[in-house]
């Protein structure tokens, strides 16, 4: 990889993981989301900070449950949807923006939510029998 791009790949990462840190403290950052994009870039530019992501006892779990199965916990989606929502409406009422940009946030929220609600809960049985 050239080294341009390990060092963009990282800077992102820090930066999520960030956002996600704050997120398990601020109800408007959802930090699943953040979590699983730093685990993604960390293993693209460090293999030694994606296995020490995995390793932590507070992100480690989910980070792993989604590098495995591809799943979300139903208590993730619920929290992020319940965060998204409230965040995304504010914007859409209260913000005097170009409908444009209204248009665009709605976008992405429905994009965000879809996402994250079309993600399996749980292993199914023919994932957790081949592991």
């Amino acid at each position: 990889m050239k080294e341009g791009r390990r060092i963009l790949y990282l800077t992102i990462a820090f930066i999520s993981l960030g956002l996600g840190f704050l997120g398990a403290f601020l109800p408007i950052l959802p930090t699943t989301p953040f979590a699983i994009l730093s685990a993604y870039l960390f293993s693209k530019s460090s293999p030694r900070l994606h296995a020490w992501l995995l390793n932590s006892p507070l992100l480690g779990p989910l980070i792993q449950q989604w590098e495995q199965y591809g799943i979300i916990r139903p208590r993730a989606k619920i929290f992020s949807t319940v965060m998204i929502i409230p965040l995304f409406a504010y914007t859409l009422i209260y913000v005097n923006v170009h409908l444009v940009i209204k248009i665009t946030v709605s976008l992405i929220g429905i994009s965000v939510l879809s996402f994250i609600w079309t993600r399996p809960s749980s292993p199914s049985s023919s994932q957790t029998n081949a592991v």
